[in-house]
């Protein structure tokens, strides 16, 4: 059923606002999926904070204007899903990626983060980043490590004098 005028303002306005606050973008080829498959992944998308529509072309690359995914206008070609990640730059990728090694008919076509266009095949990378829990531990982590080293140093001192003492003292015991 073809849609009217508002209501094609209407998609184009909540893509566009969401595209303006997203980290990232991916576009899939979703050719041959069944109804229940892009359910299961309409549902996987929800859960990991993943906004996931399929949007006629003409309205995408009208939503994707002035966006920091314009990148992706001349893509924007065949029947296309569009996830956009808005927890994490990694969100979509991770969706889509695990999706798709169980559904060879959801083609990666194109990746969009930070204004950049990357190639299809980098989907891996993208998904490989962490989260910004994951981020904040790793920060912590390098952080702490000097602090740690320098108390296990400062520590060992007073330690080998006391070893020092004790050996001194079972020697002159055995004695």
């Amino acid at each position: 059923m073809p849609l009217n005028l508002e209501q094609k303002k209407t998609v184009v306005a909540e893509v566009s606002e969401v595209a303006s606050s997203a980290y990232s973008a991916v576009a899939a080829e979703y050719n041959g999926l069944s109804v229940e498959q892009m359910t299961q992944l309409r549902v996987k998308a929800r859960e990991s904070g993943v906004y996931l529509r399929v949007v006629k072309n003409t309205l995408a690359r009208r939503a994707v204007e002035g966006t920091d995914f314009e990148c992706m206008k001349d893509g924007l070609t065949g029947p296309l899903v569009l996830a956009f990640s808005q927890e994490d730059p990694g969100c979509a990728a991770r969706v889509i990626k695990d999706f798709a090694k169980t559904n060879d008919k959801l083609v990666v076509k194109l990746v969009s983060i930070g204004g950049r266009m990357l190639d299809a095949s980098e989907l891996e990378t993208l998904a490989k980043m962490p989260t910004y829990d994951q981020a904040i531990s790793m920060l912590m982590a390098v952080m702490k490590a000097p602090v740690e080293k320098l108390a296990r140093t400062v520590n060992e001192v007073p330690g080998k004098l006391v070893r020092t003492v004790a050996a001194i003292r079972d020697a002159k015991e055995a004695a």
